[in-house]
């Protein structure tokens, strides 16, 4: 745990109350008006972290506009370095929903390949993985393994773009989550590192994920596809209060 005590002391605070709340701009915006506008939200509305595209100057730009630590994502190790130089706190491989329709798909071996490159990189950095959804639930619990042992300090759960909702309103939103809330009840279960839940969340499934064991959770579409900024900011308070609504962790 020596490196995520390398992370600003208020992230800190929220990963070990398990109320860890991730806006994501995402991982292929490199749209600066949109990255600024979710990173004021993420600021004005309460969020602990910042993930945005693995680029210096987005870096550079979600901090001056948010106050807050960044994450920046890629699936090239070789991109880390400079943003961890522009002030990014922390650096993650994945997660990988925007390459699926494209076609691309990373298998396990893939994934810890880029750890374990990643981790020659930066030795002493915080890194976050993503499990691939595309892998059955019984593979993604040993690739978590797998991740802890090369390195990895926080593994974080996907699936969204796998969940079919059959129903509208609430059990609609339940449906939708339904994939990255079972990865990470598996997975938190197998390693003893946090794991963060990404991926087809809503304010309705945030706390479903922390009682299925998660320590955080990241939301991206569901700030990020808004043009409007009030919109955006009551989106982000809505998921910090449904974070906050969450029983205190029992250690």
């Amino acid at each position: 745990m020596s490196r995520l005590a390398s992370l600003p002391a208020a992230l800190q605070a929220s990963l070990a109350s398990r109320r860890m709340l991730k806006v994501i701009a995402g991982l292929t915006n490199r749209d600066t008006a949109s990255v600024a506008a979710v990173s004021r939200a993420a600021g004005a509305g309460g969020a602990d972290l910042i993930d945005v595209a693995c680029d210096p100057e987005l870096v550079r730009l979600a901090t001056a506009a948010s106050g807050l630590p960044i994450c920046a994502s890629a699936v090239d190790p070789e991109l880390f370095p400079a943003v961890v130089a522009a002030g990014a706190a922390m650096v993650e491989i994945g997660n990988f929903d925007a390459f699926y329709p494209l076609g691309r798909r990373f298998g396990a071996e893939e994934v810890i390949a880029l750890t374990r490159r990643t981790r020659q990189l930066l030795p002493d950095v915080v890194l976050s993985v993503t499990v691939p959804h595309i892998l059955p639930l019984d593979e993604q619990e040993q690739l978590a393994v797998a991740l802890a042992a090369e390195g990895a300090d926080i593994i974080q759960t996907e699936g969204g773009t796998s969940a079919l909702p059959h129903s509208a309103g609430i059990l609609g939103l339940i449906e939708k989550a339904a994939p990255t809330l079972a990865a990470a009840h598996t997975i938190s279960r197998a390693v003893p590192l946090p794991v963060l839940c990404a991926s087809g969340l809503s304010a309705v499934s945030l706390p479903l994920a922390i009682a299925a064991g998660a320590s955080g959770v990241g939301v991206g579409s569901a700030i990020n596809r808004l043009h409007d900024d009030l919109a955006m900011v009551a989106v982000v308070r809505s998921l910090r209060e449904a974070l906050n609504g969450v029983p205190a962790a029992v250690h």
